[in-house]
């Protein structure tokens, strides 16, 4: 059974690697002269920077991510972060994420336990925002910073954009799984990694090669056309999204457009520091809600020194744009982190916007409409078609399950 896949970003590879593992013939075609897409490593000043996700897995080593790669033999040791997260309050005070509920009144906490038990029955509808539904119930606004803080973290969106069935799954996903970890050796060991399984099980990547259409033939994919060359398959499978994809061959499924159309993409700016000392001195996520834009950072050389020359440390904050001015956005979080380190020599290596074709994600979570197609055999993975309750590359990873699960593999 031949397989092409088009895109070699995390989705397409963790594909790859599924079924290459499972006996399938894979060629996979990258337009890009890299792998690994938004997770790959960037070499910068000695420093291993990253084109996109920062050198963070959100479950560490027990989450959907980790168990993929370690069912197609990958090769990645992923350092569990200690603390899972801490959280800066209001008045300068630093609180693991695990103790929050310590500064919340005695009946704002029994109503959060009540609510977290009742929950897990009865999920809210999709259409009511995780931020209007906690305002329902908590009339706290550390709290609602608090999740714009997370969710500015875990998924470049407010409170307000994420539905609250989609952000109740990440929190259940939160307690299955357990709090982040960092890849040893960065973004690029992971997909570097499932290269090497795919490489190693006969499978192929093409790199610098486009894909200019997908061959459909009585509704079923049959193959695509890279570079004026015809490649025939049984199976195709996309990482560039449900709109790109769609593009690549006549799609005429009003339904499915309509729903395309509904999917929004998620943005970001990333700010990369270097510093002598540690600024935050461990490798989970640094919560911080207080700040007008940075929702939160990690020093991922806590966890892997090897991210940085020697007596270096590499910190690196996250922010949801809440503008379409790029400059004000950066500016504001660069002020940010003046005021959470005032007292702390820091150089500002790199800053890197996502947006546009080159987006946080392609589908902002809560408006992934799933792996399948109008298309008979071919289907579409990657952060424009993420599980349910997935966490940004967990969520691919989930994405990439539910594709395998259709196709009959376990």
């Amino acid at each position: 059974m031949k397989a092409v896949i088009i895109g070699a970003g995390l989705g397409g590879l963790l594909a790859g690697a599924k079924l290459a593992k499972a006996g399938y013939d894979v060629e996979i075609f990258e337009r890009l002269p890299f792998i690994g897409g938004r997770f790959a490593n960037l070499d910068y000043k000695g420093f291993k920077l990253s084109t996109g996700a920062l050198h963070m897995i959100p479950h560490g080593s027990r989450g959907p991510l980790a168990r993929l790669l370690h069912e197609v033999g990958a090769n990645v040791d992923i350092e569990n972060s200690n603390p899972m997260a801490v959280i800066r309050t209001e008045d300068g005070r630093d609180i693991l994420f695990r103790d929050f509920r310590k500064i919340l009144s005695l009946p704002e906490r029994i109503k959060l336990a009540y609510l977290a038990l009742v929950s897990k029955i009865f999920k809210p509808d999709d259409n009511i925002s995780f931020s209007n539904w906690a305002m329902k119930y908590f009339d706290n606004e550390f709290l609602l910073k608090l999740a714009d803080s997370f969710c500015g973290w875990a998924l470049s969106l407010r409170a307000k954009d994420v539905p609250a069935g989609e952000m109740l799954e990440i929190i259940d996903n939160l307690y299955r799984y357990g709090g982040p970890g960092i890849p040893v050796g960065g973004c690029g060991a992971v997909t570097g990694s499932l290269a090497d399984v795919i490489s190693s099980n006969g499978g192929k990547i093409n790199k610098k090669t486009c894909v200019d259409r997908i061959i459909i033939k009585e509704d079923r994919a049959k193959g695509i056309v890279a570079g004026g060359k015809t490649v025939e398959s049984d199976i195709v499978i996309s990482d560039i999204g449900h709109y790109e994809t769609c593009r690549m061959y006549d799609c005429r499924d009003e339904k499915y457009l309509e729903k395309i159309k509904k999917t929004m993409p998620s943005r970001g700016i990333k700010i990369c520091l270097s510093s002598d000392e540690p600024l935050i001195g461990h490798s989970g996520v640094f919560l911080t809600p207080s700040a007008q834009r940075i929702n939160g950072i990690n020093e991922v050389t806590n966890a892997d020194p090897s991210l940085a020359p020697p007596g270096k440390h590499l910190v690196m904050s996250h922010q949801a744009v809440m503008s379409d001015d790029l400059e004000k956005e950066i500016s504001i979080g660069l002020h940010d982190l003046e005021k959470l380190f005032p007292d702390k020599k820091y150089e500002v290596l790199l800053i890197q916007s996502y947006s546009k074709g080159w987006p946080v994600n392609r589908a902002a979570s809560g408006s992934d409409i799933g792996n399948t197609t109008p298309v008979c055999n071919l289907y579409v993975v990657g952060d424009g078609a993420k599980g349910k309750g997935g966490i940004e590359v967990e969520g691919v990873a989930l994405g990439v399950r539910n594709v395998m699960r259709e196709m009959g593999i376990k």
